[in-house]
This record gives C-alpha cells, structure tokens and sequence, in this order.
C-alpha cells in the first residue's frame, strides 16, 4: 500500500481510501488450500483482490520461521501489486515485517494498545459482533470493523452465532459511519445483501482460497463490490 495513497495531510490514515481497499478482502493461511499459498494469492489479486490477510491458524498450521518466511513470500506478492498486506492477531509477526496493519478479535489486545505500539500510519481492524464492541472498538481508534458471522462459516472453530446483516443494517441507520466489511461465510451468491445492509467490503476464505480458479473466484466478488 502506497503511504500517498493512505495518509492524509494530518499524517492519520485516509478512512476513504481504508474503506476503498476492503471491497473485496481475501484472509488466507497455508492450511486454507490445496495449492501453495503463493500461487492462490497471486491469482486471486489478478481476479480482483483489493486487501489481503495473513492468518496462519487452525490443525497443521506453520510456527516459528516457517510462518515467518511464508508471511514474507505473501508480503511480497501483496507489495508488488499495491495490495495491503494485513496480519492476524500477530502484533510480533506484524511488527517484524513492517505490515501494512493488523487484525483482531475481540480477546485479543484492544485498539488502542495496538495504535501506542504500532502507531498512526498502521491499519488496525477490529471484529465486533453487538453494538457495544462496535463503539468500544471505535472509541478505541479502530479504523475498520469486521461484522458478523453474517453466514454459518467452517473457517473458523470458534464462530459466534450467525446474526445476518442485521448489525450492519442498525449501524449505518444509526450513522455509524467507520468503514464496516461483512466477515462469515460470505460467497459470491449470498454477497449481495451484505453489500446493500452498507457494508463497505465482504471478507471471504474459503470461497477464494478453496476455489477451483482463484482469479475467476476473486473476479465474481470484484463485480459485486462494483456495482
């Protein structure tokens, strides 16, 4: 992610061009296809990837240096094609690579700790799930939030309940105005809705990681968000 592209005057992040880089945001990890991780990647950001993720977890994920030198070989990919590159729930990993930011969840460390030691210039996404995480994690100096499950999801062993586009919809009626993606089992024929409750992006695994063809994956989502 080029800085010009955003940081604004003031040297905080441009929530406009945060909000432009989530339409489509594809998280990955080594254990979420049969293909290298490389050649999943790079194709999916040829179909239309616009925000990348790094999570390494679940049965059979890398530790130590091999996570290291996989986040790095992805690093490069997203840099070569302005694409930011996003870790998850990994401040040290995020920190040793310089990465374009961070994820997390909400038992991992809040916002506002994250932004002392990561400072201004760094994405910081947060999940929420009830109104009340939303105005922590906003008080806290998020800069975008992850919604949902909106779909019943196999991504993630410890899921919430789905909950639909509802949040979505009473945030952006309430003017909540944060940059929101839908997170949770979301797939090129059910992405629509999430689109019009107002999210700004949809966050999709399986369904791009898992594909038969990546870039085409990646290119169904692309038109949605472009609609």
């Amino acid at each position: 992610m080029s800085e010009r592209d955003a940081i604004s005057n003031d040297g905080r992040l441009d929530s406009e061009a945060v909000r432009e880089h989530l339409r489509v945001y594809f998280i990955m990890g080594s254990v979420n296809s049969r293909r290298p991780a490389a050649e999943v990647l790079t194709e999916a950001i040829a179909g239309g990837v616009t925000i990348f993720q790094f999570r390494e977890k679940g049965p059979g994920a890398l530790t130590g240096e091999a996570k290291v030198n996989l986040a790095r070989e992805l690093q490069g990919i997203c840099r070569a094609h302005g694409v930011p590159f996003i870790v998850n729930d990994d401040i040290d990993l995020a920190t040793r690579l310089d990465a374009d930011g961070v994820h997390v969840g909400q038992d991992d460390e809040p916002a506002r700790v994250l932004r002392e030691k990561l400072g201004s210039r760094k994405i910081i996404g947060v999940s929420a799930h009830t109104p009340e995480e939303v105005r922590q994690a906003i008080d806290d100096g998020a800069d975008y939030l992850g919604i949902g499950p909106v779909y019943p999801t196999s991504s993630k062993d410890d899921a919430r309940p789905v909950q639909g586009t509802i949040l979505i919809q009473n945030l952006r009626k309430e003017g909540i105005t944060i940059p929101l993606v839908g997170i949770g089992g979301i797939t090129a024929e059910n992405a629509s809705p999430v689109f019009a409750a107002g999210a700004d992006g949809v966050s999709v695994i399986s369904a791009i990681a898992g594909a038969d063809h990546p870039q085409e994956a990646a290119a169904a989502f692309a038109r949605l968000a472009a609609r």
